[in-house]
């Protein structure tokens, strides 16, 4: 369907003026840090209004920077926000749309030919590095990290792996990690990943770098042997799988004081950009979610294109670069990481990118206008999508469904559907959305993985004297 004409030179300046260099950006080349929580509601953060949990140092990345109030991530569940976030495309261009995994160990790789943010950065001269959770392609695929531009990985190859924090292995640049483990004595993989992204940073202070802090607290299992300890929440009176998840952000923030202690102690922090947010939006169990308020107030969840599913929180700091102590409402998505990026380390387009660069928006200029904001996915048989383009949010439940419509800066909880009294905008936005998806094969499910994933459970619950692997 072709685009009406004001919306094609909409689209038109708002891709231009993403590409245009801000004076003095270019004279600088950051190191990027891109911390990446897991799961994480907008919020379970105490910047973004949380009373119960504490997170005194992400709560300082906002003082000493800028907060975003309508980010979002590039899906709603985990392997397609980070293909939109590594490629800088969208859910109707992006090629892994979903959590499509792989047996017996990994998940859908990435094509041959897609560049990502590593890749571009390493060509650009920065050592790249991922300690966390890939997700994106699993052993011998040719989608490893490795392959795909990152010079170190420390982590889990595949995120149903990544489900569990005591673990008798991770990898390291594609080779096993063996961990010894007891029911005495448990290792918990957020420690040694954590470790392993200071000594990244340590090793490559003296060159610029872009390091992928891709962690994966507070994610589930929530049981008691999946922490080190529930700390001062022991006696709280909570059920134990809100202290778990307490532990897990208390621990994440924890990690994130001594990634800025580290930049501080190696004299980099100045020309080092930190950037925090969640893969996707908070998980939709009432136990955690209503407890902890962590959709602040939004609708829906995780693997929901309601807000809650799709906004998260984000913070950037680069001290004396970007602004401190400021509130950003400019709308950006994970696929604006790899433009922004390209522009910080002044390196060349991939083609095919949806996003924009916000470096503008970074360093607290005015960026007037950007291209609408799209999402897809399927779920089971039912296909639908959601738009969000200036305060308006479009949701289509399904592919016959008509088209319901929200506005924002008034009604951020989308509890009014406006769309009858507004036409001529919900026939822009489905013009938006027919202009923006493209067609792809879905791979067909396969049963083993489920049992593949039941057995795998119950041996790690064997090792680690956990009594039983049911209820996951």
């Amino acid at each position: 369907m072709k685009l009406p004409q004001s919306l094609c030179v909409a689209l038109t300046a708002a891709l231009l003026f993403g590409t245009q260099a801000v004076a003095g950006a270019e004279a600088e080349r950051p190191n990027v840090v891109l911390i990446l929580a897991d799961d994480l509601g907008m919020g379970d953060l105490g910047c973004y209004g949380q009373k119960r949990l504490k997170t005194p140092n992400v709560d300082r990345l906002a003082a000493e920077g800028t907060r975003f109030t309508s980010a979002y991530s590039g899906a709603s569940v985990c392997a397609p926000s980070r293909c939109s976030l590594m490629t800088g495309r969208h859910m109707g261009h992006a090629t892994i749309r979903s959590n499509w995994e792989v047996f017996p160990e990994g998940q859908a790789p990435l094509q041959g030919g897609e560049v990502t943010v590593a890749m571009m950065l390493k060509q650009a001269g920065y050592a790249t590095g991922i300690c966390g959770k890939w997700g994106l392609g699993g052993p011998g695929s040719g989608s490893e990290p490795n392959d795909k531009g990152f010079d170190f990985f420390f982590g889990y190859n595949c995120q149903r792996h990544a489900h569990h924090y005591v673990t008798n292995y991770l990898y390291r640049n594609g080779e096993r990690f063996e961990i010894e483990q007891t029911p005495e004595h448990h290792v918990y993989s957020q420690q040694l990943i954590a470790e392993e992204s200071l000594g990244f940073i340590r090793r490559n202070h003296a060159r610029p770098f872009f390091l992928f802090c891709a962690w994966t607290v507070p994610h589930g299992i929530w049981r008691i042997d999946q922490v080190p300890s529930v700390g001062a929440y022991a006696d709280t009176g909570w059920s134990d799988t809100q202290k778990v998840y307490a532990a897990m952000v208390e621990g994440l923030d924890a990690d994130v004081g001594r990634v800025l202690e580290t930049l501080e102690e190696l004299g980099i922090d100045g020309n080092t950009l930190v950037l925090f947010a969640s893969d996707n939006g908070g998980v939709g169990s009432a136990e955690i979610a209503d407890h902890f308020g962590s959709h602040a107030g939004m609708r829906g969840a995780k693997g929901q294109l309601w807000e809650g599913g799709v906004r998260v929180p984000m913070i950037a700091r680069w001290p004396g670069r970007v602004p401190a102590g400021r509130t950003c409402d400019f709308p950006t998505a994970f696929w604006d990481f790899l433009p922004t990026a390209a522009q910080l380390a002044g390196a060349p387009l991939p083609p095919n990118v949806d996003g924009v660069s916000i470096v503008p928006t970074l360093l607290g200029h005015e960026q007037k206008s950007r291209p609408p904001l799209y999402w897809e996915q399927t779920r089971g048989k039912r296909f639908e999508r959601a738009v969000r383009a200036g305060t308006w949010k479009a949701y289509q439940p399904a592919a016959d469904a008509p088209v319901q419509l929200y506005d924002l800066a008034s009604d951020r909880a989308e509890t009014q559907d406006v769309a009858s009294e507004h036409p001529r905008t919900v026939a822009r936005i489905e013009a938006v959305m027919a202009a923006a998806h493209t067609d792809i094969e879905i791979p067909k499910h396969d049963p083993r993985i489920w049992e593949k994933y039941r057995e795998d459970n119950k041996k790690l619950d064997a090792m680690t004297g956990w009594p039983g692997a049911e209820g996951r």
